[in-house]
């Protein structure tokens, strides 16, 4: 590689770009681009820890058919006649195509341009269903487009900020970094966060409304209807309607609808009647609503008729939540779209056809992510290539999803890891690039186009995406439009669709970038869209008619209830250093720091009234299926509601899986489905034992022992309870190796084991009735070099760090690995400010994230 490459973290939709630097000693250093315009050379810990998740363990190397290492003609060929015999005796609506937003925009479109262009069928979705595309339907119908007005620069000069259903804290932790600085520099911006949950989000908030969850949509039409005596002097399509339904939504009902102080309301509405300049940041706790669509609209809503809207510092701005989410709505990744932000009308599918030179377009919408699986549950579909994801995680009723897996005929997997939830299903796998490796481009939120560019060779026989989607079509009879070479020829191509016969009647429009050369593109600076050779006006109405457009919304609550059985309403969303499924960031050891295992975030009312404690363990149970999770008692949490995290599988948890609880209920519009309100019970478990085991070697547990994965270098970490005798179990586990065993246990309080062979230490096992602290980090360290002492063999037998060492306590800054009894010491010290403990001990001075934690310990 050369000196520096340039590229793009896969994480977020904030679209960071990162500079690569390889080390001496053969890594990869990463950090922020400090040219590029999403970051300026900030990193959040994540892309800070990017350089941790090169390594191969756990690929996917080799093309396999039935669990069998094949080579890639053998693969492409059986691929390619199995879905044409499908397609064949089925039809083409028996086959469908399942993506991601980790893809790169050249891979989504070669899917796109297979599925919809030449299989014939709009059965091609996408993960992003999962959320956003409840904003994509609110700007299509306010619009005529799926048009974001809104640039990160303008967060800088605003005077009013509002987010809503937004941890951006945790999920977009550098635009929210931005969103500080810009506050600290204007002290008199305003920021509102509307939010069930006191997040870390609402540091920096001068007004917090913790609102019933899912009553954000009277907030908004409320707003309206408090506009109106002011209105802009522009007229809308649907204005009249709007405003009759706005109309009967007084401070009163909407105080009592959200349950909310009608004081805090009015605030909010004065702020932003008075604000010059406001913009609205929301994300998933809007969109994954069953009326998700109409509370997008009900914001937008307020900026059309405020005026607060195309101009610098305001608009309704969608955060997306994946690196290239908005690149699949621009090539058509969604069911109900054709490429390049066409529709599935006569003229656009004539449009289409003329470019690509096939008349066998689809004429329909497929099938969303939701509706697709349980078409395949019912055998309808009968293929599905999975491209990236890990549906059997991500999406709401994952039993039924499973069962639905089970059973379909040929299931394709792209993926970069070889065992994932979805994968043991997987009829074919074909072994995937990874970010390092994989050429191409990405979009953020603000319509930023930015380069991934590779800087690792392809490890063992793993190929482009796009590479393999192109191959399956050229043995499916379609060589002709899919015979690319390079991920700029398809770029180039996509760019010319954007511009056919568009002249400023589609929004997206790249046009501009169609004749770059390969250099040129190999080159690319980022650069938001639209980029035209002409020019055209970036912001304005895509209805035929030139309007903009007003919906009527009528607030409703969610669809989820609680009752008597049920009694909590569960909320679920993303914690600070993890991401997604865990594929990635469940790896890297400073990442697990954090929050080690499934948390149950409860009210202390709801905690005394169901029994459970602080750090216990309580089983959490819907309709649909249930999980187990450690309790954190918080008043942060609103009474009657419980938190947990998304992110755990069955990779790194024995019933971790959140969307298990969740059933399929969906948007009508959007087919986004409703994943933040699950009516739930919970019951406090307190197990025989809880405890923490380290070994050498993978661990099978039995069946009754609930464990959860931890990522430790160079060895195997589990957190693990159960009701069973801890010392029966591991003492058969270290019998059938041979081990010699050095126990410690105390009137069956707790039990300690260090299991050895010829001086090496093979295991340790720590457990009690609550789990023992313990100082991992010295146990880590006694694998690579056993303690030599018996007083220090002793120690860590206690769970002990040798000698004097201090624990540093549970991580709070994962950039630099500083422990909250770290902290506490240095403000015991004479630390009196966050500023003083990053001087001290580094915390807070890197991603930030942090920031709120120390806040609190110095409270």
């Amino acid at each position: 590689m050369t000196n520096v490459v340039r590229s793009t973290c896969p994480y977020c939709g904030v679209g960071c770009g990162v500079e690569v630097r390889q080390t001496e000693s053969r890594g990869f250093e990463i950090s922020g681009d400090k040219q590029h315009p999403a970051n300026f050379g900030r990193l959040c810990v994540k892309g800070a820890a990017l350089g941790e998740t090169l390594g191969l363990e756990g690929r996917l190397l080799y093309p396999e058919i039935n669990g069998e290492r094949v080579a890639w003609n053998v693969a492409l060929d059986e691929t390619a006649r199995r879905l044409q015999t499908i397609i064949d005796e089925s039809g083409p609506k028996a086959v469908a195509f399942y993506a991601s937003g980790q893809l790169l925009t050249e891979d989504y479109y070669t899917a796109n341009k297979l599925m919809k262009g030449f299989i014939g069928a709009g059965n091609i979705d996408t993960n992003s269903r999962l959320c956003m595309s409840s904003a994509v339907v609110g700007y299509k119908r306010a619009f005529g487009a799926d048009f974001v007005p809104c640039s990160y620069e303008d967060l800088e000069q605003t005077d009013l900020v509002i987010l809503v259903g937004s941890n951006a804290a945790w999920a977009h932790p550098v635009l929210y970094q931005r969103l500080m600085q810009a506050k600290q520099q204007r002290p008199q911006m305003k920021v509102v966060v509307i939010d069930p949950r006191r997040t870390a989000t609402c540091d920096i908030a001068d007004l917090h409304l913790a609102l019933r969850p899912g009553s954000d949509a009277a907030l908004f039409v409320g707003l309206l209807n408090h506009l109106q005596p002011s209105f802009a002097e522009t007229t809308f399509d649907g204005q009249t309607a709007a405003l009759d339904i706005a109309a009967d939504w007084t401070l009163e009902k909407c105080a009592d609808f959200c349950q909310l102080e009608s004081a805090d309301v009015q605030t909010l509405w004065q702020w932003f009647a008075q604000a010059n300049r406001a913009m609205t940041l929301y994300t998933m706790g809007i969109n994954q609503s069953s009326s998700g669509s109409d509370k997008c609209n009900a914001i937008i809503n307020v900026h059309l008729a405020s005026g607060k809207i195309g101009r610098t510092g305001c608009g309704p701005f969608s955060l997306t939540g994946q690196p290239n989410a908005m690149g699949g709505r621009e090539v058509g990744g969604l069911a109900n779209q054709l490429a390049c932000h066409m529709n599935f009308e006569s003229a656009d599918i004539a449009r289409v056809g003329r470019f690509w030179g096939s008349e066998r377009i689809a004429e329909t919408p497929g099938l969303m992510a939701v509706e697709l699986f349980e078409a395949v549950g019912r055998g309808e579909v009968k293929a599905v290539w999975i491209m990236g994801t890990n549906p059997l995680v991500s999406l709401p009723d994952s039993s039924h999803v499973a069962q639905a897996l089970a059973k379909c005929p040929l299931v394709i997997v792209s993926e970069v890891v070889r065992e994932t939830d979805t994968s043991r299903f997987a009829t074919v796998k074909f072994p995937a690039l990874a970010w390092g490796e994989k050429n191409g481009t990405v979009t953020n939120s603000e319509r930023r186009i930015s380069r991934q560019r590779a800087f690792l060779p392809a490890p063992g026989e793993a190929r482009a995406d796009w590479w393999m989607v192109a191959q399956v079509a050229q043995r499916l009879g379609y060589r002709e439009a899919f015979q690319w070479q390079h991920p700029h020829q398809i770029f180039s191509e996509h760019a010319a669709l954007s511009g056919y016969e568009n002249n400023g009647t589609r929004a997206f429009d790249i046009s501009g970038l169609a004749n770059l050369s390969r250099a040129q593109y190999e080159a690319l600076e980022p650069v938001r869209w639209p980029v035209t050779e002409q020019g055209h006006s970036p912001f304005k109405s895509w209805h035929p008619n030139g309007k903009f457009q007003l919906l009527p919304v009528e607030p409703v609550l969610p669809q989820a209830s609680a009752d008597h059985t049920y009694p909590l309403i569960l909320n679920s969303g993303r914690i600070r250093d993890q991401w997604h499924t865990m594929t990635r960031t469940g790896n890297v050891p400073r990442l697990m720091q954090h929050m080690k295992l499934p948390l149950l975030e409860i009210h202390p009312r709801d905690a005394k009234r169901y029994s459970v404690t602080h750090n216990g363990l309580a089983r959490v149970a819907s309709r649909s299926g249930g999980m187990v999770a450690k309790v954190m008692v918080s008043e942060n949490q609103l009474p009657g509601n419980v938190f947990v995290p998304m992110h755990w599988n069955q990779q790194f948890a024995r019933k971790g899986q959140i969307n298990s609880l969740v059933k399929s209920v969906c948007d009508p519009h959007s087919g986004q489905p409703e994943s933040k309100q699950t009516a739930v019970r919970i019951q406090r478990w307190q197990p025989g034992w809880c405890g923490e085991i380290f070994a050498r070697e993978d661990i099978v547990f039995a069946q009754e022992i609930h464990w959860w994965k931890q990522a430790s270098p160079g060895v195997t970490h589990f957190l693990c309870a159960a009701d069973t005798h801890a010392d029966a179990w591991i003492e058969a586990l270290a019998a059938g190796r041979g081990w010699q065993l050095q126990t410690a246990c105390g009137d069956g309080q707790f039990y300690h084991v260090l299991a050895w062979q010829n001086g090496v230490l093979q295991l340790a096992f720590y457990s009690a009735h609550a789990r023992p602290e313990i100082a991992t980090a010295a146990v880590v360290n006694a694998f690579e070099q056993a303690p030599e002492t018996a007083a220090d063999r002793h120690r860590l037998l206690a769970g002990k760090a040798p000698g004097a060492q201090a624990d540093a306590g549970a991580t709070v800054c994962s950039c630099f690995g500083v422990g909250e009894k770290t902290i506490l010491a240095a403000i015991a010290g004479g630390c009196q400010s966050v500023a003083q403990l990053g001087e001290k001990l580094r915390c807070g001075t890197n991603c930030g994230s942090c920031i709120p934690e120390l806040k609190a310990l110095l409270k």
